[in-house]
């Protein structure tokens, strides 16, 4: 199974494929707590589970509720995310909504 990594360093028409933070982001280098670490992962985890990965193309196996409640902690995690990282860092949220 193909997993999708949480985050891309530098702007999405110009990625920073040389970023000291991996290409994509590899969560430990991040200057981010254990816990957003650990949530983030946890997110990209569970997402996984939102994808019929016998043709990906299908809808979602997931119910309305399970989106909701998805969305709802990923953006605790983003505000989390931005905080920690702080000013010096821009975070785009590249969701389709």
């Amino acid at each position: 199974m193909f997993r999708i990594p949480p985050l891309w360093p530098g702007p999405r028409h110009n990625p920073d494929i040389d970023s000291p933070y991996g290409s994509p982001c590899e969560l430990e280098r991040l200057p981010i707590s254990t816990a957003t670490r650990t949530e983030l992962a946890r997110l990209c985890e569970w997402y996984q589970s939102s994808i019929d990965w016998e043709y990906p193309p299908d809808p979602s196996p997931w119910p309305e509720e399970q989106w909701t409640s998805f969305k709802q902690q990923a953006d605790v995690a983003l505000d989390a995310l931005r905080r920690e990282l702080g000013d010096d860092w821009t975070v785009e949220d590249r969701r389709n909504r």
